[in-house]
């Protein structure tokens, strides 16, 4: 599988009707193999989490009970095999990719909870991914219908909605009420669209636009109407002094969305990209 076919097969991948057809971790490697790894086996990393959701199903013992459950994951994950809060380098490309994240055992709350999601599936314990502000969390199952909620960049640690207030209060300094409905289940594009935005915001901080550029395409085949991310790939090209292409992205930007708070910028950009581009035609 080359780069491109690996773009077609993620398409295909995104493109299913039903949420439960999306296989989350595939589409994730997929997007791994065209953006940076050409030689990744999606195979065997596939292979890898299969066989580390076996190890968990032995230490259960037939067991279902969802705290026994969860408490045995995060047993596994974080104190058996040693993943792992990148907490000195969380915006390092690597923790936005899946197969860094199993050779590596480092990554962020989103790839870690993706992980943590993919094993409790494959378990029997019904695992979705919750789009916390600011911090990704995984929601599982429990009893009578309760929810056992677990933050993977925490070492599994189970959670309460005191601690997320908590958690809000460490990442918005006070700025962020708690609200239920930031506990709602993340789609699996959304989840998606989460990592390529992290890996595009990885890129720029490291001023690599030339790679930001791919990861907006497709940040733009998962979610088509994310308009600031045409805003987005305009200034990228803009810095990259492809000018057209700047200038294409930006007036669709402005097109779509003529009230945008930032319409006064971008309009003075189109300005000066309309000029570059009739000086070099």
């Amino acid at each position: 599988m080359n780069v491109l076919e690996a773009r077609r097969l993620f398409i295909e991948a995104v493109s299913k009707k039903r949420e439960e057809e999306i296989e989350l971790a595939r589409a994730s490697l997929l997007f791994a193999k065209e953006l940076e790894y050409p030689e990744l086996d999606i195979g065997r990393y596939m292979d890898t989490i299969c066989s580390m959701a076996e190890e968990v199903r032995r230490y259960l013992g037939g067991s279902s009970d969802p705290e026994l459950v969860v408490e045995k994951i995060s047993r596994y994950l974080f104190f058996e095999k040693g993943f792992k809060g990148n907490t000195k380098d969380y915006y390092n490309p690597k923790n936005s990719f899946l197969n860094d994240v199993l050779d590596r055992k480092l990554g962020i709350p989103i790839t870690l909870s993706i992980l943590y999601m993919e094993i409790a599936n494959r378990v029997g314990l019904a695992a979705s991914g919750v789009g916390f502000p600011g911090h990704f969390l995984v929601k599982c199952k429990g009893k009578q219908g309760k929810d056992i909620l677990v933050d993977p960049f925490n070492e599994g640690r189970v959670i309460s909605e005191r601690d997320c207030q908590t958690l809000l209060n460490r990442i918005y300094r006070g700025r962020l009420r708690f609200k239920r409905e930031f506990l709602a289940s993340a789609t699996k594009k959304q989840i998606l669209a989460r990592m390529l935005r992290n890996l595009k915001l990885g890129y720029i901080n490291s001023r690599n636009y030339k790679k930001a550029l791919p990861v907006i395409d497709l940040i733009l085949i998962v979610d088509p109407i994310a308009v600031d991310e045409l805003r987005d790939r305009g200034l990228i090209y803009y810095a990259l002094e492809c000018f057209s292409h700047a200038l294409s992205d930006l007036e669709t930007y402005i097109s779509l969305f003529p009230n945008a708070s930032d319409r006064d910028l971008i309009n003075h950009c189109i300005k000066n990209l309309k000029r570059l581009v009739e000086k070099i035609n």
